[in-house]
């Protein structure tokens, strides 16, 4: 079993359940007591939310490719990003090291494109539904469109990650709107729906959706997990 080096932190409720995912998927495998090797380098997240907001993505991907080395040097084979926002700086962790870097959109791309689905709606943060790090890969490579909720909507969207969900706070009202906001991206033509940002599937469980969901952290775990068994 190869060892699995996680940047985590971003936040630590979704880090969590990283660890949790990785566990239950290499007990699902192999069975018996067997349980996955992972090496976690986990960051203060206040800081990664002050650099965003102030726009120095520099600064983030310095501190990514520092954390992804930090990792590589303890002997982690492969470096998994525990968010999806973040993976803007992607370029940094790849020049950091020379172990695999699982990119969570071509991940994601990969879950959707097995399902034959064509357009799919993205919920996560302004940064990851407005810049093209994330659409780009999906609609280039995978060949779908994507539909993103309207300007209220994602502003909606970044109040609640931020405010709420990254501090561990999950709403009935929260999910209420944001089972709203995909009701209107299925209007449009959405097959489908991705999560994406980690603490999004806590907050809404697949079995209050009407359509199929793309749970981004499970299908990074996943992908991590078929890596390190394979």
């Amino acid at each position: 079993m190869k060892t699995i080096g996680l940047i985590g932190g971003m936040s630590w409720e979704s880090s969590k359940v990283y660890y949790e995912y990785l566990n239950i998927l290499v007990k699902e495998n192999l069975g018996g007591s067997h349980s996955a090797k992972i090496i976690m380098s986990s960051l203060d997240f206040a800081e990664i939310e002050k650099y965003s907001f102030e726009g120095n993505w520099e600064a983030i991907g310095k501190l990514m490719g520092e954390h992804a080395a930090t990792l590589e040097r303890a002997g982690a084979d492969m470096v998994v990003l525990c968010t999806n926002t973040i993976h803007l700086v992607s370029d940094k962790i790849t020049k950091a090291i020379t172990v695999p870097f699982l990119h969570i959109a071509e991940a994601t791309g990969k879950a959707i494109q097995k399902q034959g689905l064509k357009k799919i709606a993205l919920l996560g943060t302004k940064f990851t539904m407005e810049k093209d790090f994330y659409t780009k890969i999906l609609e280039e490579k995978y060949g779908l469109e994507v539909l993103i909720p309207d300007e209220n909507d994602r502003a909606f969207l970044q109040d609640l990650i931020y405010n709420e969900l990254v501090k561990g706070k999950f709403t009935v009202e929260g999910k209420d709107k944001c089972l709203q906001i995909i009701s209107k991206l299925q209007n449009k033509g959405a097959e489908g729906v991705i999560l994406g940002c980690t603490e999004l599937p806590i907050l809404i469980p697949d079995k209050e959706l009407l359509l199929p969901s793309f749970n981004t952290t499970l299908i990074h775990s996943q992908e991590a997990i078929n890596l390190a068994l394979n």
